[in-house]
């Protein structure tokens, strides 16, 4: 049994909206050793994502919010340290939903999979090798099914997941046009991820930004935000176009249900389809998905960016970080 202490982040209060410090608590305390069908990992990494904002607010969600004292939920990538479960054993490179500790003793089914690519940083794991890069494929390919020559926009362009989408549509033979926060974050969309073009929607004129970057319409939008940013968008929809909802990030508040306008009009008439989608839904195809993103990471087929914070204390704002578009890169917290 390790010595080492489970430096852990729990949520200490209930938030509304965006969490802020204050709702999170740092504690120290000793490793749990694992009973039977469990496993004891040493996490390196711990994930930050858009959904985290859901997972501790008390509000409908795809799953329970986390308890007030609990560790906070999030994936996390480390090393097996002692097993009790027999599809695990220790020096083994593991991901899944281990949580903001650094000692995370979990049920075996808590692990996603065994982190086979050896010759690449384990970190990639939470980005464009884990959930991040599954849900950009996944989504953009079995609910849009883009076709070469069609034009895909992108809204968090220059994010974990919208940076992938845009890299991946230019590999299925599309044009990527990203929507971004800033000049930085346009400029990375650009020079990092090769999108064909790329809109500042802080500056203004996004109307005129997307008439201009889709001549002939939007086939595929691929929409990490919803709000005023997707309302845009909707006005330039193509005949028979496809939109994936993967996010809200501009809504920060579900209570009252936020107004805006009306979309069925644009639907009807251009017969577009939309939907939502959520990578849980397809783990059947993970593994596949991972191995197609890898062999595109090794031939530079797609490029990753990582902001990485440091520690327990900072990951206390590292949502709020998330939701502000202070990131410039997949953002990670390494275990202190």
């Amino acid at each position: 049994m390790t010595a080492t202490p489970n430096r852990r982040v729990v949520l200490a209060e209930r938030p509304k909206g965006v969490p802020e410090p204050r709702h999170f608590r740092v504690e120290e305390l000793d490793p749990v050793p694992p009973r039977d069908g469990e496993v004891l990992v040493r996490v390196s990494h711990w994930s930050v994502d858009p959904a985290m904002r859901g997972w501790v607010n008390d509000v409908p969600n795809y799953l329970p919010p986390v308890a007030i004292g609990a560790v906070m939920r999030s994936f996390a990538v480390g090393e097996v340290v002692e097993s009790r479960h027999p599809g695990f054993a220790p020096g083994e490179v593991v991901t899944g939903m281990l949580g903001w500790q650094r000692m995370a003793t979990v049920p075996g089914e808590a692990i996603d999979r065994k982190v086979a690519e050896s010759d690449l940083p384990p970190s990639l794991a939470l980005g464009i090798l884990g959930l991040n890069g599954v849900t950009a494929y996944l989504g953009l390919t079995t609910v849009a099914d883009p076709q070469p020559g069609e034009t895909v926009v992108v809204s968090t362009a220059a994010g974990a997941v919208g940076s992938a989408v845009g890299q991946i549509a230019r590999a299925l033979g599309c044009r990527a046009v990203g929507i971004a926060g800033g000049p930085e974050k346009v400029a990375l969309c650009r020079e990092a991820y090769g999108y064909d073009a790329a809109l500042d929607y802080k500056a203004g004129g996004l109307d005129a930004g997307l008439a201009a970057a889709c001549p002939d319409g939007v086939d595929v939008y691929f929409d990490n935000t919803c709000g005023p940013i997707s309302d845009r968008v909707m006005g330039h929809l193509a005949q028979n176009a496809r939109v994936v909802i993967c996010g809200t990030a501009a809504i920060t508040d579900w209570d009252p249900l936020p107004q805006g306008p009306r979309v069925h009009r644009q639907l009807l008439v251009k017969r577009a389809r939309m939907q939502g989608f959520l990578a849980f839904d397809h783990k059947d195809r993970y593994a596949e998905t991972i191995d197609r993103l890898a062999g595109w990471v090794r031939d530079g087929t797609l490029t990753w960016r990582e902001h990485v914070l440091d520690g327990a204390e900072a990951a206390r704002d590292a949502i709020g970080m998330l939701y502000r578009g202070e990131n410039t890169g997949k953002l990670i917290v390494a275990v202190d």
